[in-house]
């Protein structure tokens, strides 16, 4: 890798109830092989002791700046961050994960040696798998291919596990600002399709955490499936790039997620609370099926998945909501 320590990188946590993760994540962060860092901590309000906990190590470490702020959200925390960050790169990491040691520096090898406005890894790490890829080589995607195989999704949808130049996000007004679920989302795709290109590795250098109870992963919520379409139709309305190829991945993930919130009304038993939904999600999941099965970008197994889960959709719902169960009860505790 070329040295580039002359170039800094924010790096923003949103942090709230974190206090059982953050030395893990926090050490991580410091202990970086690339030193050139602006460290942002938001405590968003965080009732814990994550707060004392991040100015402990504000102490410690002086490109640690912790902000202290009533609670208002991961988005707000985030922007806040955002407008903070004074380094060339921004890099958003969530509360309760961590990073390989050569995350910063690797992920801004490749957005520097591609000349890209944001760089990613399409793997990643996690709680249930701790195994390195074999192959690694660096690929320069167009803003339109790495839009659709965000909105698809052929990765990890987060806006962590990616490195951005901090003026592509502010001359494109790039935030976190969306009124519903789904914002990891709408921040990465709207990134991808402001950038010159995008610069992608396949090196896992994130770790991404699978056994927080508190996370909206492991809790099923009805509200959230509903927000999460919604933001997925936003980002269909106000796609940068309107190409077959975007408007294709952008269906795909409308008809994927009438399924998610089916999902959802199943495992909270609210069928008669969201009768509405519940008899959309039905409708939309037949109804759909054969445009996106044609059009999607997918795989024949993920096709024939769709057919599958298009014909027998609550019987589909109720099998991801045991597989689900499962693997939490198997993940292990880091």
């Amino acid at each position: 890798m070329q040295n580039n320590e002359g170039i800094k990188v924010s790096l923003i946590v949103a942090i709230y109830k974190s206090e059982n993760f953050l030395d893990k994540l926090i050490i991580s962060i410091i202990n970086q092989t690339h030193h050139n860092l602006e460290i942002i901590l938001v405590d968003d309000g965080s009732p814990d002791g994550s707060g004392k906990i991040c100015d402990n190590y504000a102490e410690e470490d002086n490109r640690i700046i912790v902000l202290h702020k009533p609670n208002g959200g991961t988005c707000e925390a985030r922007n806040r961050g955002m407008e903070m960050a004074t380094g060339e790169y921004l890099m958003i990491i969530d509360g309760d994960d961590w990073l390989a040691l050569d995350c910063v520096e690797y992920l801004l090898n490749v957005a520097i040696q591609t000349g890209s406005d944001m760089a990613l890894s399409d793997k990643l790490f996690t709680t249930r798998d701790q195994v390195q890829t074999t192959n690694d080589f660096i690929e320069l995607w167009s803003a339109e291919e790495a839009a659709a195989k965000i909105i698809y999704p052929h990765m990890r949808i987060g806006p962590w596990n990616k490195i951005y130049k901090t003026t592509m996000l502010r001359e494109s007004n790039i935030t976190f600002s969306v009124p519903w679920s789904g914002e990891g989302l709408y921040f990465t795709a709207m990134a991808a399709q402001h950038s010159n290109h995008v610069g992608v590795g396949h090196k896992k250098v994130y770790n991404y955490r699978l056994n927080n109870v508190e996370s909206g992963l492991t809790k099923h919520n009805v509200v959230i499936g509903i927000n999460a379409l919604n933001n997925i139709k936003y980002i269909g309305e106000t796609l940068v790039i309107r190409t077959p190829k975007l408007v294709n991945a952008v269906n795909w993930h409308i008809w994927k997620n009438y399924n998610f919130l089916l999902k959802l009304i199943v495992a909270t038993n609210s069928k008669n609370k969201y009768s509405n939904e519940y008899k959309e999600c039905l409708k939309k999941s037949r109804t759909m099926l054969p445009s996106v099965l044609v059009k999607s970008e997918v795989s024949f197994k993920e096709k024939l998945r769709m057919i599958y889960m298009g014909a027998f959709p609550v019987f589909y719902a109720k099998r991801s909501i045991r597989n689900l169960n499962r693997g939490l009860e198997k993940d292990k505790t880091e």
